[in-house]
């Protein structure tokens, strides 16, 4: 059982009281984790399920608690979830109910799992968390699920939306589900005091790019040098104006104007703690295969709290505005907030630092 006083003293330290929908969500968490109470008039609950507009707070409070919770437990972004799944399932041997298998066996001494940015619109990846979901609730392992969408906005699309509807009955049953409704956006608002941040991470126009790109580049790599390259990228060849050993320096359109997934992006924030995503032309947005590679990228390094700099020919953000032609673009945009800001702690480690032995850092 969590103290839920440690809680408000974790937000505390961060500037926030909690408003009533994440207070709610504090109280179901705590009660997730209590393996001590009962309902009266229901089964308890085996989940809890967040929901509302990007930037209203679900991942900061189930953050939170879960940085307090002392069991075993597990944090991924649902690309990462798929894509080591379906290796496993690769891997295994052929049974009766294979995907069953592979999530036991993925799912064994974990007591507590939270998927972060949880969303299905694929009719594959609804079957495999379907039966994946099923699995977790017969095991007894507690899960919790932050998404932009309620349950019954699982799976958007008529065509397949009836086939998901007995995993959305499921969540309905197990789940309790927290709406977050609060109108302040965390992440547009998180440099209220105006800050500028530590450093430019966004550039535009184009024009004169090339000098606070190489001084970004050669302020965290010892070695720094522009040397034109292709390296390879989830079994795919990716050319890259340079790579050092935390940045990578890449054109916005090998990176997302050729046909990639989100195995890529995934292969490219495990090697680097941050990229240069170089003359981006905002009107390549306007294709929806585009737009949506550049939003699974900005998912994954905004998951694990990597960098990104970005220059393009007009404000990539206000570019953004309006277009609807991908999956969760409001979330992208409310991200991209945030990483430019002063408050966005990212992984990288500047030059200096990394060449100073840790003990002598004062």
């Amino acid at each position: 059982m969590i103290d839920p006083s440690s809680i408000a003293n974790a937000l505390a330290q961060k500037g926030i009281v909690a408003d009533e929908s994440q207070q709610q969500a504090i109280d179901a968490l705590c009660a997730l984790l209590d393996d001590g109470r009962a309902h009266a008039d229901r089964l308890p609950y085996r989940g809890v399920y967040c929901h509302g507009l990007p930037g209203r707070g679900k991942s900061l409070i189930v953050d939170t608690v879960y940085a307090l919770a002392t069991c075993t437990k597990r944090r991924l972004h649902f690309h990462q979830f798929i894509r080591d799944v379906n290796r496993l399932l690769v891997q295994a041997p052929k049974s009766d109910d294979r995907l069953g298998d592979v999530s036991r066996a993925w799912l064994k001494d974990i007591e507590l799992l939270y998927f972060d940015e949880f969303h299905v619109h694929d009719i594959a990846d609804a079957f495999l968390m379907g039966r994946f979901l099923e699995t977790v609730l017969a095991c007894g392992t507690r899960i919790v699920l932050t998404s932009n969408y309620s349950p019954r906005s699982l799976l958007p699309d008529p065509e397949f939306h009836e086939r998901f509807e007995p995993t959305i009955e499921r969540i309905e049953q197990y789940f309790d589900i927290v709406a977050f409704d609060g109108e302040r956006d965390y992440r547009e608002q998180s440099d209220e005091g105006g800050a500028a941040p530590i450093e430019q991470r966004f550039f535009a126009p184009l024009d004169g790019t090339r000098e606070p790109l190489w001084k970004i580049f050669s302020g965290y790599e010892a070695q720094a040098a522009v040397h034109p390259t292709t390296v390879e990228v989830a079994g795919r060849l990716l050319p890259v104006t340079a790579a050092g050993k935390q940045l990578v320096w890449v054109d916005f359109d090998a990176l997302c104007g050729a046909p990639r997934s989100h195995l890529d992006y995934l292969a490219l924030a495990e090697r680097w703690g941050g990229m240069i995503v170089d003359r981006l032309e905002t009107e390549m947005l306007k294709r929806r295969d585009v737009l949506q590679r550049f939003v699974w990228l900005v998912d994954i390094f905004y998951d694990r709290k990597h960098a990104l700099f970005i220059t393009s020919d007009q404000p990539i953000r206000a570019a953004l505005a309006g277009l609807d032609g991908a999956h969760d673009v409001s979330r992208t945009t409310s991200r991209l907030a945030e990483m430019q800001s002063r408050s966005y702690a990212n992984s990288l480690v500047p030059k200096y630092l990394a060449a100073t032995p840790r003990e002598e850092i004062g």
